[in-house]
């Protein structure tokens, strides 16, 4: 079944109503994360049953940081969000997708026999966006500069603390919508 999106947009471009998804069943998704632009790690979600492998994805999502650059490089201001495949490794193929403010989503999706359409794929990173776009649009969430300013002058998100719940729960819903390995 394809997925659908149900969002309306008020005058003024804000969001009105909360999206709708429903994903097509040939995807299994084991892990997705979301990126700062300065490449600190937002939140790295694992839906895989091993709890020895939450450490092999944290390695996918920064080796896939480097192929993120040189492909958002490559395409300049064309403005495709979607990067496609970044590579495969094992038993996992690595998408990736960096939004208009540079905030990089990558998934780990379970390598299968079936044909992985490009729609489909495309249509699990608007989902991830626009979950990730929800939350950060929430007025009273507070970003926080990190401790040593003279580092790092960037804001940290601090999406482990329980105020971001809401935010690791959309994510879920989208992951058990798909239907994880």
């Amino acid at each position: 079944m394809m997925g659908q999106c149900d969002s309306r947009f008020s005058s003024r471009g804000h969001l009105t109503r909360t999206t709708i998804i429903i994903m097509p069943s040939t995807l299994k998704l084991n892990a997705v994360a979301f990126i700062s632009p300065q490449n600190h790690p937002i939140l790295i979600r694992t839906f895989s049953k091993q709890d020895e492998n939450t450490i092999k994805y944290h390695y996918i999502a920064h080796t896939s940081l480097d192929i993120i650059e040189e492909r958002a490089n490559m395409t300049g201001k064309l403005g495709d969000c979607y990067l496609g495949l970044l590579y495969s490794m094992e038993d996992v193929a690595v998408y990736g997708y960096i939004t208009p403010l540079k905030v990089k989503i990558v998934l780990a999706l379970a390598l299968s026999d079936a044909v992985v359409k490009d729609v489909e794929v495309i249509m699990l990173f608007k989902a991830m966006h626009m979950a990730y776009y929800s939350a950060i649009s929430n007025p009273f969430l507070r970003l926080e500069s990190s401790m040593d300013s003279s580092i790092d002058q960037s804001p940290h998100i601090l999406v482990g603390s329980p105020k971001w719940k809401n935010f690791r729960k959309r994510v879920d819903e989208i992951a058990r919508t798909l239907g994880t390995s």
